[in-house]
């Protein structure tokens, strides 16, 4: 079942993977001013608070952008404060040196919507994203999610902002699941996973099928051949940031996935991972 928000009454889809508090959360790709790479895991060791929205030269954003910024000067030195929007990061950098945004990392996701993807909050109908705040602690766990219903209203500042100051308060919690966020590299000679561990993880992930003990296979049905292609797209960003390929087959409406880890002729831990990630992505 998809999020749904609205723009001034119009219902809007929300597509991407769904991604729940208490969770280990995935790592993202966006791009700084400057073009550079920028991920998740260059905030390593500091609690993140990420502010999300659709574009900076509306309005509401604006603001966002700046009360963020404003606020971010009281916070803990162990908060990180980022925005990110689909903008080109040459506007995000003019809108930053203009209005002298120094405390707040300010991102873009235009090229593969990555963050929109991994947390869920892309708005499928418009290419942009949603708007809200997630809170993530210095293990990468998603402690908040905040999503404005109705875009063109404002984030609730002071609700994200004492859930952040919760976190530094209590900075760790047990993760959810006991799976890693990320795929390891496979390196060749990497074991397969025994069968009871297989077993065990297979529980978890339902409608999969476990083929002559080493390969996941499952097929997702979509509305038509155009949902299925976008299907396709989503989990082809996930699978090249996990470093883990899984083989696709794309028909009419529907799409088939398999997963095994070459290196180990057979299953790994990867695998469900990939599975995991690509379950969520169809809620």
């Amino acid at each position: 079942m998809s999020d749904q928000v609205t723009f001034k009454g119009s219902v809007l889809t929300l597509v991407g993977r769904k991604i729940k508090v208490g969770s280990s959360v995935p790592d993202f790709r966006v791009v700084s001013g400057e073009l550079k790479e920028i991920r998740l895991s260059d905030f390593a060791g500091k609690i993140k608070v990420i502010n999300f929205f659709p574009s900076i030269d509306t309005p509401v954003c604006d603001v966002q952008v700046k009360e963020f910024n404003k606020r971010a000067a009281d916070l803990s030195s162990d908060i990180a404060v980022i925005g990110i929007s689909k903008d080109l990061p040459f506007a995000q950098k003019r809108f930053c040196d203009a209005h002298d945004i120094s405390k707040e990392v300010v991102l873009s996701d235009y090229k593969t919507s990555s963050f929109g993807i991994n947390y869920g909050v892309l708005i499928k109908e418009l290419n942009l994203l949603a708007r809200g705040v997630v809170v993530i602690d210095a293990h990468n766990i998603l402690r908040y999610r905040q999503i404005v219903p109705e875009i063109t209203r404002a984030v609730n500042f002071d609700d994200a902002l004492k859930a952040a100051e919760e976190v530094v308060r209590i900075p760790q919690v047990e993760a959810e699941d006991s799976l890693p966020d990320h795929c390891k590299p496979c390196e060749k000679g990497v074991a397969a996973l025994p069968r009871d561990r297989i077993d065990k993880l297979l529980a978890a992930r339902r409608g999969w099928d476990l083929v002559e003990g080493k390969r996941l296979t499952k097929e997702f049905t979509c509305k038509d051949f155009l949902e299925a292609k976008y299907f396709v797209d989503f989990i082809a960003v996930i699978a090249e940031e996990q470093g883990h390929h899984p083989t696709l087959t794309l028909g009419y409406a529907k799409v088939k996935v398999s997963l095994s880890t070459h290196a180990a002729a057979g299953l790994t831990e990867n695998d469900f991972i990939m599975a995991r990630a690509i379950d969520e992505l169809k809620g």
